[in-house]
């Protein structure tokens, strides 16, 4: 399975929305009550998406130029990190946070901070990021964590 990270462009809106809403109602739901799933979907229309492209620094992950994965750096903060599920633990996220790392030395950001779900949080422990705090957003808990990146690693 070869497997690419690109630039986001604005016509992977819908494409981008598809792949978030399959993991958020397949992935996340395991986690989250249906009514914190649907609010968090309704958030991510291409619409949406194609806003959030232009306003953050947004990749993809492409297999056979279909994408299967996205990640975004909006300042030293990751955000909208989904892979879909017919490919998750396959290393996408893993290179999709490589490269959004990569772009934040070249941007000299010292640290990376970010909200996991549930779900990630071990994902994101096994990338070196640490628990800095729960946060809620009603009935949604997320867990705010960090990572150094001093380029020792």
């Amino acid at each position: 399975m070869e497997c690419t990270i690109r630039p986001a462009l604005e016509d992977d809106a819908a494409h981008i929305s598809a792949v978030i809403v399959r993991a958020l109602r397949e992935t996340n739901a395991k986690d989250y009550p249906n009514e914190v799933i649907e609010r968090i979907v309704r958030g991510f229309s291409p619409d949406a998406v194609r806003q959030l492209i232009g306003q953050r620094t947004v990749f993809v992950a492409t297999i056979r130029s279909r994408i299967v994965g996205t990640a975004s750096l909006d300042g030293s903060v990751v955000r909208t990190v989904f892979v879909a599920p017919h490919v998750q633990a396959r290393g996408i996220g893993k290179l999709l946070m490589a490269e959004i790392e990569r772009t934040a030395r070249e941007r000299n950001i010292p640290s990376l901070t970010l909200s996991s779900s549930i779900t990630a949080e071990t994902f994101y422990a096994g990338l070196g990021f640490r628990a800095a705090r729960d946060s809620y957003h009603g009935d949604e808990r997320t867990i705010v964590m960090e990572r150094l990146l001093d380029g020792s690693s």
